[in-house]
């Protein structure tokens, strides 16, 4: 099956790869967020899929959203006073990722950056190498985090090493990730879909509806609280795009130099 720039594969195994990509940085975009849901909701109805294996193509798992193009990241203007701040897509089509009874494993290569890390949250397990990267880099940017990070990044490092994670902006690697609970798994990088994919199989090999029941009775109303952090997160980063910090931030990171930061 294929849903845009998405790949779907169901194995023998019952292990559906869902692999996405738009290699070597793997910026996502509205596109590739709806096909990735039209991907989920199809596994949803077919019996032969029992886990995810969610991975991308190239270098780097996910650089997030490209935060330089508002054509890739349509993050709407900060509504007027009084007016309510438009949906963002992107988070409208982000949500269906956090639903469902087929429990999903990540494959986490190289980097997952920012709303990259926010798409590795939403599965239930990450995979990863000592050579993976995981940062969430909003404050680094003179932004504020999304695709429902104020939800999922607690839930799995606990409060006080997401707010470190989210206030410093820093980057750790998978040894750290391993340490803190961000990544399940730890393997050699020439092993990350072998051993991801093994993982998925394992859970596959358990009862199909029992899974599913547990599932929904472990996830309980995370989709709701994650579509309501998002609509608080859109309206946070509407705020915060026209800011002189923001313009900063993002023009720093293209030079590869730190940001140097007003408060304007």
């Amino acid at each position: 099956m294929q849903f845009g720039d998405v790949k779907v594969e169901i194995g023998e195994d019952h292990v559906a790869t869902v692999q996405f990509g738009k290699p070597p940085n793997n910026f996502f975009d509205v596109p590739m967020i709806r096909s990735l849901g039209d991907a989920f909701d199809a596994l949803e109805q077919d019996s032969n899929a029992r886990a995810i294996l969610l991975c991308s193509e190239g270098r780097h798992f996910c650089a997030g959203a490209d935060l330089s193009s508002r054509e890739t990241t349509p993050i709407p203007d900060a509504a007027a006073p009084g007016q309510q701040q438009p949906t963002n897509p992107l988070y409208s089509e982000g949500v269906r990722l956090f639903g469902g009874s087929v429990p999903v494993v990540a494959a986490v290569q190289g980097a997952a950056v920012g709303g990259g890390l926010g798409l590795a949250l939403a599965a239930d397990f990450r995979v990863a190498t000592p050579d993976s990267r995981f940062t969430a880099n909003f404050a680094r940017l003179g932004f504020h985090h999304g695709f429902g990070l104020t939800v999922t990044l607690p839930l799995v490092v606990g409060q006080q090493r997401a707010l470190e994670l989210l206030y410093t902006g820093r980057r750790i690697n998978g040894e750290e990730a391993m340490r803190i609970g961000l990544c399940d798994r730890l393997v050699p990088t020439d092993q990350l879909l072998d051993e991801a994919r093994a993982l998925a199989a394992e859970i596959a090999g358990s009862a199909p509806l029992a899974v599913s029941s547990i599932r929904r009775t472990m996830r309980g109303d995370l989709p709701t609280r994650v579509r309501a952090a998002t609509d608080h997160e859109n309206q946070e980063q509407a705020r915060l795009r026209d800011t002189n910090d923001f313009k900063e931030g993002v023009k720093a990171t293209a030079e590869r130099r730190d940001p140097i930061f007003t408060g304007a």
